[in-house]
């Protein structure tokens, strides 16, 4: 079962559509008691930096999002609040993954990167797994991550981002894979197998299956 976060700046509807055509089970909630029963979680989000960790604490799920050991999936800004600050309202996000979110230089291209674009894979990892940098992923954002060492795929707008990161059981992408056609859905199915075997095994650090000990 995932559970999706619901608050201010989360983009539901088109996050459950997604779902809907893979046939998951899911369920939304903002209360921390009710999503620690799920067994992964999509965090999803549009919107303002600030804003949207101003809603986030002031559910307490700023909380319970840095201390679940569930599989998360981070998407858009979502993805960005995983890192520790963003000069988006120049606020401190969550801090999972080390890195400040930067705003794209408007002098040198147009702001904010909308559209389609493509991701190139550095490490290998079950949540981008079958997808290649010849397949289109959907951005819209006018912020980005810096890549570091947790960046799984980056992408080019400008400069080079990371657009798609991973840290232990948190995992993130830039774009919005519930708006990125079979490709999306492909990824967001990876992300349902390995909620499938991390509530069997436990997930280890690189995306694949820990082995239990007996």
């Amino acid at each position: 079962m995932i559970g999706i976060i619901k608050y201010q700046a989360g983009n539901l509807a088109s996050v459950q559509n997604a779902l809907d055509r893979l046939g998951a089970e899911y369920f939304t909630s903002d209360d921390p008691e009710e999503l620690e029963k799920a067994d992964g979680i999509i965090f999803p989000g549009v919107g303002h930096a600030a804003a949207a960790m101003d809603n986030l604490r002031s559910r307490d799920l700023d909380v319970w999002l840095k201390q679940t050991k569930k599989p998360v999936l981070g998407i858009c800004l979502g993805m960005q609040l995983l890192y520790e600050s963003s000069e988006e309202g120049d606020c401190i996000t969550l801090g999972v993954v080390p890195g400040r979110l930067k705003k794209f230089d408007a002098s040198e291209a147009k702001v904010p990167h909308m559209g389609w674009n493509q991701f190139q894979p550095l490490k290998k990892h079950s949540l981008i797994k079958g997808i290649s940098n010849k397949q289109f992923e959907y951005y819209v954002h006018g912020y980005y991550a810096p890549a570091n060492e947790y960046t799984l795929a980056t992408c080019k707008y400008i400069t080079d981002f990371a657009a798609v990161v991973a840290k232990e059981n948190f995992m993130g992408v830039q774009f919005h894979p519930e708006k990125s056609g079979q490709v999306g859905s492909h990824l967001i199915q990876n992300f349902l197998d390995l909620v499938h075997e991390s509530s069997e095994s436990g997930l280890s650090e690189n995306g694949h299956r820990k082995t239990a000990q007996k």
